[in-house]
């Protein structure tokens, strides 16, 4: 039987498909439309033949992975970094292009897989996303208002003590200025509602995860960074290592080795940028905000790297600490132990 390897290059509205023969010779090349079933008819009559079906990782590349997959196709989702590499290298850069290259790096395996998250591991992302974006509204437009105010030479008082009072003072007297802010102040106020609904509804179901439980056991670990941990990690057991999952998150320090030349540099920054800031909040929660007791070990140890070196690199330290024992515990079944110093 003559075997198949397919490319596809995923855009909104198009996909470019390329199909090669195991010898390398391209047999199908075209574009249809990004839905699973153009695509499959698109490939119809090479199902037998099929090996490898790549993807790269993008904004539709879950769903159009579970889709394929769903239908009986060999879909792998590749990492587009590693994939842009090669990409880069062509003198003209097309769809088309691109869908040929990544054929070949399927009949070559030249890739990284990438695991692809399971649909409640998306959905918990979602509303992660989804708060971070209410709160993050409601933050530029406090912002907005705050600099607006300020470049007419008004400051909010200290009082009244709620937000809303302290700038509705600020505009007494000012009905120019009242009509252009308190449009920005409703922004704020509906904002900040719909990210409490957000809040209360990932800590329901917080509520129903054991493993989201179990880490908020550790010291530092609250709601947030429990659910964006379970739902960026999703499968632990495809990390041999729990020490892999710092590297996994960018908490690890690059290293640049050439002949006598051999020094390591700061964090990679190459994981998901939402795990490293909430373990980064986690750890500097458990250094700065949370009484002694529990996790005091922890604490001295990140207190100890803070006096050899700075404060963030202490809380970086500890961040990366956090994120190894947090897939420990996950994968063992348990909970947090306190230990002494």
């Amino acid at each position: 039987m003559e075997r198949y390897y397919v490319g596809l290059d995923v855009s909104k509205d198009e996909t470019a498909i390329c199909v090669r023969h195991e010898d390398g010779r391209v047999v199908r090349a075209g574009k249809c439309a990004t839905r699973p079933d153009a695509i499959c008819a698109t490939l119809d009559g090479l199902e037998h033949g099929l090996v490898r079906v790549i993807l790269e990782t993008g904004r539709m590349a879950n769903w159009l992975h579970d889709e394929l997959a769903s239908r009986g196709m060999p879909v792998v989702c590749v990492d587009a970094r590693q994939a842009h590499a090669v990409l880069g290298q062509m003198h003209n850069k097309t769809d088309a292009n691109d869908a040929a290259m990544l054929a070949e790096l399927a009949r070559t395996g030249f890739y990284r897989k990438v695991a692809v998250k399971s649909r409640q591991a998306q959905e918990r992302r979602a509303l992660l996303a989804a708060r971070d974006a209410a709160i993050g509204a409601r933050r530029n437009a406090e912002n907005t208002i705050r600099g607006l105010l300020a470049s007419f030479g008004l400051r909010l008082p200290d009082q009244p003590r709620t937000y809303d009072g302290r700038v509705r003072a600020a505009l007494e007297g000012n009905d120019v200025l009242t009509r252009i802010i308190l449009p920005l102040l409703a922004v704020r106020t509906e904002a900040l509602r719909q990210a409490a609904a957000l809040t209360k509804e990932l800590v329901r179901q917080t509520k129903y995860c054991d493993a989201c439980r179990r880490l908020m056991t550790i010291p530092g670990v609250g709601t947030i960074t429990a659910s964006t941990f379970v739902a960026t990690i999703d499968a632990p057991g495809r990390f041999a290592k729990s020490r892999s999952v710092g590297a996994y998150a960018g908490l690890t320090s690059r290293r640049h080795q050439s002949g006598a030349v051999d020094y390591g540099g700061r964090i990679s920054k190459r994981g998901d940028r939402m795990l490293r800031t909430m373990l980064y909040e986690a750890a500097n929660s458990l250094l700065c905000r949370v009484k002694p007791g529990r996790g005091q070990a922890l604490k001295d140890w990140a207190a100890a790297v803070k006096r050899r070196t700075s404060h963030k690199k202490a809380v970086v330290a500890l961040a990366r600490k956090l994120a190894v024992m947090m897939h420990a515990i996950w994968v063992s079944g348990g909970i947090f132990q306190a230990r002494e110093a």
